[in-house]
């Protein structure tokens, strides 16, 4: 990693975990196997924001801890970058199992649970699955009755309620790294 980290696959451990490096390998992957319109790829790490800001839409009573939780859903992908559902299919329990010990060093870096709940991982990927379906209509060329079919009708959000606009890499990371900033600052307040 760019921090200077060492990252075991296999193995990884929470100390070797850098919001950094999170912030900087999730600005350069880009979604949809990087076919989307714009100048710039459409990253994972704005995916990530605007995820975060759909379940905030949806779950106006969320904790700073349920909001960081949704804006790390993807940040295995820093190490293993992003694969197109389908392939995660076709490759199987490897990738999932690599994925999950991820998950589970970069959550407990953060003194997260591990893993989230089977309620709040339901209701983030509803809010992953509403910001995949104005990325598949606005950037990936989809129909409007395809993007429904895969992904659901998105009530409650609106296209113009969020910024689907490919970012260049750079200004992606800063906002990512700037919004997990933002959520721990929250998180500290609550706790006193």
């Amino acid at each position: 990693m760019l921090s200077g980290r060492r990252l075991d696959l296999l193995d990884p451990s929470p100390m070797d975990v850098e919001i950094s490096d999170i912030a900087h390998g999730l600005a350069r992957v880009a979604r949809w196997n990087g076919q989307t319109r714009g100048d710039h790829a459409y990253s994972v790490a704005q995916h990530s924001l605007i995820v975060e800001q759909v379940f905030g839409l949806a779950q106006p009573a969320a904790t700073p801890q349920e909001r960081l939780m949704a804006l790390l859903h993807d940040a295995p992908e820093y190490v293993i970058g992003d694969m197109i559902s389908p392939f995660k299919a076709v490759v199987g329990g490897g990738y999932k199992t690599v994925e999950a010990r991820l998950e589970a060093a970069i959550h407990l870096r953060f003194g997260l649970p591990a893993h989230p709940t089977r309620d709040l991982k339901t209701r983030i990927k509803r809010a992953d699955s509403i910001a995949a379906f104005f990325e598949a209509t606005e950037l990936a060329g989809f129909s409007l009755t395809e993007a429904r079919k895969f992904f659901g009708v998105p009530n409650g959000v609106t296209r113009d309620m969020l910024m689907i606009e490919p970012l260049p890499a750079t200004e992606a990371q800063r906002r990512f790294q700037e919004r997990f900033s933002d959520i721990e600052l929250s998180r500290g307040t609550e706790a006193r």
